[in-house]
């Protein structure tokens, strides 16, 4: 009698079911894969078991670095993410000839507040004694194995520039810089005469033209090299080179590590500055070790061949005004010999979304200039 009990509690009551169980781990690992973010991949392996036993086959992955920690001072606590306080802020002292290299970026460290499971330990945090541990993006993705794309956001871009100034740059390396292309702007500004009909956008053009703003043959101005236009277009290129290798020489061990990448890129949550890496660029400098720079930690930049577009005024179709904005398109002297005679503009127009886009599509039409510059 009581066994028949139990029979009829067991089937008006059902143990419930784990929907999850039910998935297959492919799947699972699609959901992990769309999640990416690694902390948040962290949690889940607090889950299950079998979660756990998951979330190291992930194979897209996303970093987001909370805060950047100065080797300058052991001891030193976690600095703001405050750009005027960023430890790389000073890049601008290159010109003064007190620069330092970008130390800051060599301990890339991420905090955590709670406790994650051992996969994820680099993340530990006692609130009880106040202390966190802090450890490399190359130490907390030790345990994924299957690592195919990953990308890195640092939380601010390393470039100080002033309030207003638009600086943004993408460089694609391999065991050495590859090509990169930086836009900038004295300032940027919304055209408030702008209604959004052709006639008004038209007006504004003339108007610009009658009072010497656009130059119509696209020659820059005998003031660009005198007011120090030319000279922070200089500090622009350098710095954002800079800030490009460096970025590239502290990816070694993560790339060494991680023998399934086959697309690695490292941004900023400002949008500053995007590096990127292929898998024909990766193997390469798996393949081909890169020269590090003799100053500071960062690969060598080669002698460079270099495009210039400028424009004192450039107003784009959404209303946006770039004062003094100028596209600066970068290769290896090396590799531009070898290619066909002739710049090829497509990959220069398409670095940037938009509306940043537009500008450099704009700004490849008018004068050219050419430069050339030494190895750093």
């Amino acid at each position: 009698m009581g066994s028949i009990r139990l029979d009829l509690v067991g089937k008006i009551h059902p143990e419930p079911i784990d929907q999850f169980d039910r998935l297959p781990d492919s799947i699972l690992l699609f959901i992990f894969n769309k999640i990416g973010d690694v902390k948040a991949l962290g949690r889940c392996c607090t889950v299950s078991k079998r979660f756990h036993s998951l979330v190291p086959q992930v194979d897209s992955i996303i970093v987001r670095v909370d805060c950047v920690i100065s080797d300058d001072d052991p001891s030193a606590s976690i600095t703001s993410v405050d750009k005027s306080r960023h430890p790389v802020s000073s890049f601008f002292r290159l010109f003064l000839g007190i620069f330092k290299p970008l130390q800051s970026l060599t301990q890339l460290m991420t905090p955590s507040s709670r406790r994650l499971p051992s996969i994820f330990q680099d993340f530990d945090c006692d609130n009880e004694r106040n202390s966190v541990t802090h450890h490399s993006p190359t130490q907390v993705l030790k345990n994924f194995n299957e690592i195919k794309i990953l990308r890195i956001e640092l939380p601010s871009g390393e470039l100080g520039i002033d309030e207003g100034v638009l600086l943004k740059w993408k460089a694609n390396f391999g065991s050495t810089l590859d090509n990169c292309v930086i836009l900038g702007a004295s300032s940027v500004m919304t055209n408030p005469n702008r209604v959004g009909d052709c006639t008004a956008s038209c007006d504004v053009s003339n108007s610009n033209r009658g009072h010497g703003v656009e130059n119509d043959n696209g020659s820059i101005p005998d003031s660009f090299y005198t007011n120090g236009g030319l000279k922070l277009r200089v500090v622009w290129t350098i710095s954002s080179l800079i800030a490009a290798s460096a970025r590239h020489y502290l990816l070694q061990p993560i790339i060494a590590e991680h023998k399934t990448l086959e697309c690695l890129s490292l941004m900023d949550s400002d949008g500053q500055g995007v590096l990127s890496m292929n898998k024909d660029q990766l193997e390469e400098l798996r393949v081909k070790p890169l020269s590090a720079s003799s100053a500071s930690k960062r690969t060598l930049v080669p002698a460079l061949d270099m495009r210039l577009w400028y424009s004192p005024h450039l107003e784009l179709p959404n209303g946006m005004v770039l004062k003094g904005a100028t596209l600066v398109a970068i290769k290896p002297i090396e590799q531009s010999k070898k290619e066909a005679v002739g710049l090829d503009v497509n990959w220069v127009a398409s670095a940037f979304e938009e509306p940043f886009g537009t500008a450099a599509k704009m700004l490849v039409k008018r004068r050219t200039y050419c430069l050339e510059m030494n190895s750093f």
